[in-house]
């Protein structure tokens, strides 16, 4: 990933190139993350629930209702926070503020890390509650369930992969090179450059002329009579 200008984007104000932007890793691995989301809620959603002779509603994971709607409310989540973030990524080069940059890739490393963590926790919670499960009648939403598993396993990754990312851009945010170019101000640094240094030394040096005029203080002294 190139890192460059503030946060990581360029100059504010620059001509938008659409074959560059989705081309970026990052709007890449968003664009993973928002098919994987589709795919985890998706599955679960259309295959997930049956509906017993009483006309009761269950979850084929185990009847674990909680698994269904932990998959359906990640992936769900997951899904628009990716066509957010893509959004995001479009506004990132028109933001002219270095703080609200910062605002943003601190908000992109948090969430991006936080759903990597959730969806290792639905990944985990679904593969003990199928492990446990009867199988369906005809097999009907089997495929479904694991596929909705398989790709919680994914968007692991994927998520983890945007949250470092993030990290890249705060890291060269914080670079030192990164604050003298963008964080001095530009106008009070040639207002003190306007003014030479002084030396300390030039406080103690003695005024022009001082020693001549002790010397003909000392010769009038002495020429004086004595009585």
């Amino acid at each position: 990933m190139d890192i460059g200008g503030a946060y990581g984007g360029g100059k504010a104000g620059g001509a938008f190139d659409p074959i560059a932007f989705v081309q970026r890793p990052t709007v890449i691995l968003r664009a993973v993350c928002w098919l994987f989301a589709i795919i985890v809620f998706g599955c679960v959603s259309s295959e997930g629930w049956r509906e017993e002779a009483n006309g009761k509603e269950y979850c084929i994971i185990n009847r674990d209702g909680n698994a269904c709607n932990y998959a359906v409310g990640i992936g769900v989540i997951a899904f628009l926070a990716s066509m957010g973030f893509i959004a995001g990524e479009y506004l990132f080069e028109q933001m002219s503020s270095v703080k609200t940059r910062k605002h943003y890739v601190l908000a992109d490393l948090g969430f991006s890390g936080f759903w990597s963590f959730l969806f290792f926790i639905g990944f985990c919670y679904l593969t003990n509650q199928w492990c446990k499960a009867d199988d369906p009648p005809n097999g009907e939403g089997v495929n479904n369930v694991q596929a909705s598993i398989v790709f919680s396993f994914f968007s692991i990754f994927s998520w983890a992969g945007c949250a470092y990312f993030a990290f890249l851009r705060f890291k060269a945010g914080v670079d030192p090179s990164f604050s003298s170019t963008y964080e001095s101000d530009p106008s009070a640094a040639q207002q003190y450059a306007a003014y030479p240094a002084s030396n300390d030394n030039d406080q103690f040096q003695e005024a022009p002329f001082s020693g001549q005029q002790q010397q003909q203080q000392q010769q009038r002294d002495y020429s004086q009579p004595t009585y």
